[in-house]
């Protein structure tokens, strides 16, 4: 299954589209207005959240997001390094172990579990959203999604 992540241009708290190769929404990325961690919510069709994505409050040198399930247990914490040259994220206390393997903001990026492909990112070039094209099995689809929306959050919070 494929999908696409567009940041949304002109919203005010910061969401994104996530429709599927027909056009149709897949998943609804909603952002909170005024929010220094940069709170979203990643919801199915109909709105009901299934995670909640948000940076750390204060970062010196290593940059981190949460991802926390629908009922707000934390599931995952998403972070760099802190001179993250070649653009490596990890993702920690998640019940799998995750890689990120290449470059984020690369052209192609695959996300493995447990030393498996279940994932593929690739950058979309735009000029003026982040944009990305996301390949993985119907299942992993809602976690992949949160994941590619924290590192999106992260990279926004260094370099905006």
């Amino acid at each position: 299954m494929k999908v696409y992540i567009k940041n949304k241009i002109w919203s005010l708290g910061g969401g994104s589209s996530v429709v599927n190769e027909n056009k149709e929404d897949v998943f609804k990325v909603k952002g909170r207005v005024f929010s220094v961690t940069r709170v979203k919510y990643v919801c199915d069709k109909e709105g009901n959240r299934l995670f909640k994505v948000r940076n750390k409050w204060f970062n010196w040198f290593v940059h981190k997001a949460y991802i926390y399930d629908a009922n707000k247990n934390k599931i995952a914490t998403v972070k760099d390094k802190w001179f993250n040259v070649k653009q490596e994220y990890f993702v920690l206390g998640y019940k799998d172990e995750i890689k990120i393997q290449g470059k984020f903001f690369g052209l192609t990026t695959q996300i493995l579990k447990n030393g498996e492909v279940i994932g593929t990112i690739r950058r979309q070039i735009t000029i003026f959203a982040d944009a990305f094209e996301l390949e993985a099995n119907e299942e992993d689809m809602p976690f992949l999604v949160a994941l590619v929306i924290a590192i999106d959050n992260i990279t926004d919070k260094k370099y905006k």
